[in-house]
């Protein structure tokens, strides 16, 4: 044991009139909610990053947090992975995520890099048999180093590409021994700061070409895991190829990937976008993309990606809701991509945030589920669009043509009238559960 949580208690359900500051109110493992345990349906995860590599730097400020383990040596690295997993036990999470540059130092060369991660990912191993939690995601960071200041795979040039492909090679392996559930790619170098020196067309066929030959290798190494990819639009590339969620489901069909790569949908990136949360969950659903989630909150006064710990039912109900209907969780869950504030220095803020995020989550996930089982608001979405289930109408979308409707709409003299959409009555429905 380390003694950087010294004092802190295991963290328990104690109901929701606990005054416990380390308890949950909300977040009840073993809860059944919709015939699955409440675990089974949110399936946490910890962000390895924010939580334990994050030195509480921001774009006018350096480091504020003076964490033991940071340094660029596998010892210290094995103490962060210690401190991570003493937290994940005290939190009783089921998952974390990492990238590679989270849990092992940078090599003099990316054959010392790999061994490195090698090295790490045979401690976690030990660590993962020996406890409950378990691996949801691993990924690379091609981001952070300078390499990658003009993407990855997108770069102009083919070394970068070169080292991008035998980077996530090492990454999936290292996921694939895990017993990881995804695979996730987050581009967030992968895009543009100008027109004036790029080829748009290239870097697509670059990116396309890249992502067929990450498919090929989870094939070949038989990771039976789900391949994501993690839309945001902007930041830090002034635009990235990955905008949002109808932008990558784009890209894979133009490479022939739909029915291979899902998505991986955060809370933040789904704003910049311009979008809500619940509108990617379900574009993502929609069109059999949606795989897992990473939940946080943007400051909405700052615009810029803040990552957050959710504080907000409602909102976070709206999207627990399309989880929902999804069908929920399979090999996804609820990763916190969320990093405690810099000012945030003690060890019992980055418990507490936790704590607070995921009692958040499971009010949310209730009052969803509450709604979802009274069924009046399916009932309603149904009834609007019941005129389709007559046989005369489905023709029209079966085997229709224009000429045909015509004749249609002038021997039966139809004059439709606007009915009203009821938007006010079915949000006062949704406020009565939550």
């Amino acid at each position: 044991m380390t003694e950087f949580f010294k004092g802190i208690p295991q963290i328990r359900f104690e109901g929701p009139e606990s005054t416990n500051e380390f308890a949950f109110r909300h977040y009840n493992p073993d809860e059944m909610i919709l015939g699955k345990r409440m675990e089974d349906h949110l399936r946490f995860a910890v962000a390895y990053w924010h939580s334990f590599a994050w030195p509480g730097g921001d774009p006018f400020g350096g480091q504020t947090f003076a964490r033991p383990w940071f340094g660029d040596t596998m010892d210290l690295a094995r103490l962060k992975a210690d401190v991570a997993f003493e937290m994940f036990g005290l939190l009783g999470v089921p998952f974390f995520c990492f990238h590679d540059a989270d849990v092992r130092p940078e090599g003099a060369s990316f054959a010392e890099s790999l061994r490195n991660l090698e090295e790490i990912t045979d401690y976690f191993a030990d660590k993962i048999e020996g406890g409950r939690t378990k691996l949801l995601w691993g990924t690379a960071n091609m981001f952070s180093h300078r390499r990658w200041m003009a993407g990855a795979a997108t770069n102009p040039d083919p070394d970068v590409f070169a080292y991008a492909a035998a980077t996530v090679k090492s990454c999936m392996d290292a996921t694939h021994r895990l017993g990881g559930q995804n695979y996730v790619l987050w581009g967030g170098r992968e895009g543009y700061e100008t027109l004036l020196n790029t080829d748009l067309n290239r870097e697509s066929q670059q990116a396309g070409r890249f992502l067929q030959m990450v498919v090929d290798y989870k094939h070949k190494i038989g990771f039976e895991g789900a391949i994501l990819i993690e839309p945001k639009p902007q930041e830090p590339s002034k635009h990235q190829y990955d905008y949002d969620v109808a932008t990558v489901y784009g890209f894979l069909k133009r490479f022939g990937l739909e029915n291979e790569v899902k998505v991986n949908i955060e809370q933040g990136h789904a704003i910049l976008a311009g979008h809500s949360f619940e509108h990617e969950l379900a574009l993502a659903a929609s069109l059999g993309l949606f795989g897992s989630i990473d939940m946080n909150r943007n400051d909405y006064q700052s615009g810029w990606d803040t990552d957050q710990f959710p504080d907000n039912v409602p909102e976070m109900a709206r999207a627990y809701y399309e989880v929902i209907r999804a069908g929920g969780f399979t090999t996804g869950g609820t990763n916190f991509d969320a990093k405690i504030r810099r000012q945030s220095l003690d060890p019992e803020d980055l418990i507490l945030a936790h704590v607070g995020g995921m009692d958040i989550c499971a009010r949310a996930l209730k009052a969803a589920a509450a709604l979802w089982e009274d069924g009046s608001l399916e009932r309603a979405r149904g009834e609007r669009y019941a005129g389709w289930d007559r046989p005369e109408n489905l023709a029209m979308l079966k085997g229709g043509t224009l000429d045909g409707i015509a004749a249609r709409v002038l021997a039966q003299d139809i004059d439709p009238q606007p009915r009203s959409g009821k938007q006010e009555r079915l949000e006062n429905l949704w406020n009565r559960f939550v």
